[in-house]
């Protein structure tokens, strides 16, 4: 594995196959690149395929003063112009998409498509007031009980009753073991970013394509409502937060069909 340096840390990096377009994929939150094993086989015959650890994540540092997801669009923007990545792709789940929406408004010339993955459900709205006191109550129990706390959200929030035993268990272990100092202020901004989501949407210049996992339900109007550019919506049925280890091939079939639209509006 290959590395770079920003802000004082180590970001490691992977970089496998060759063509004239670039697939970045940017994981989510207290997970790490692996997650994307799968599509890097699939599409790496094809396409320059780049995965990354977010700093605090995997295998990168964990040398940061301050933790943000704006500093993680940072990062993402860093390793395309180490790497002078050309016609990029940005994939980015979860978390990850809040990253990758950093990065496309603030570094655009390179970006040719901007995918996300299970993320902006609900965009730039705040959470009711029910949920909004939950992710509070949330945040105070990270300060106490990080390790209990953070593999419980992932069994309420991200897991189903039906998610494969083997990747429920893979996802709860990682977000159990994930490095507190940066997990902490990471999900208290995830859960207020609704407001920073809302102005870098209205800045978007690309086709917002979003790749869903239908466990909770999808509210289009807000991307109505802040998109100034068109937006398509599809569907990865009956799997977790994570249809990239759930459900890869019906996933790489749906990624495969979004790439193909990206591609043809080039």
């Amino acid at each position: 594995m290959k590395e770079i340096q920003r802000d004082g840390t180590t970001i490691r990096y992977r970089l496998e196959g060759k063509g004239n377009t670039t697939l970045l994929f940017v994981h989510g939150a207290f997970i790490n690149q692996t997650y994307w094993d799968n599509q890097v086989a699939f599409f790496s015959p094809d396409f320059q395929v780049v995965t990354l650890d977010l700093p605090g994540h995997g295998e990168s540092g964990r040398d940061r003063a301050h933790w943000s997801v704006e500093g993680f669009g940072q990062d993402v923007v860093t390793l395309i112009r180490e790497l002078e990545l050309q016609n990029v792709i940005l994939i980015g789940h979860s978390m990850g998409a809040c990253a990758t929406l950093e990065a496309a408004v603030a570094y655009p010339e390179p970006i040719i498509g901007f995918i996300v993955v299970d993320m902006f459900k609900n965009a730039g709205t705040p959470l009711p007031d029910e949920y909004q006191e939950q992710a509070e109550a949330l945040v105070e129990n990270l300060k106490t009980d990080f390790e209990n706390t953070s593999e419980q959200y992932a069994y309420l929030a991200l897991l189903t009753p039906q998610t494969p035993e083997p990747v429920a268990r893979r996802v709860a272990t990682d977000y159990r073991t994930a490095y507190p100092p940066m997990g902490r202020p990471i999900i208290a901004q995830v859960f207020n970013y609704y407001q920073r989501e809302r102005e870098l949407l209205q800045q978007l210049k690309f086709k917002f394509y979003v790749i869903n996992a239908d466990y909770l339900p999808f509210n289009e109007e807000p991307l109505q409502r802040y998109l100034t550019v068109d937006h398509e919506i599809f569907h990865v049925p009956s799997t977790c937060h994570y249809p990239m280890i759930e459900d890869p091939d019906r996933f790489n079939q749906t990624l495969t069909e979004v790439i193909d639209k990206v591609l043809a509006r080039k």
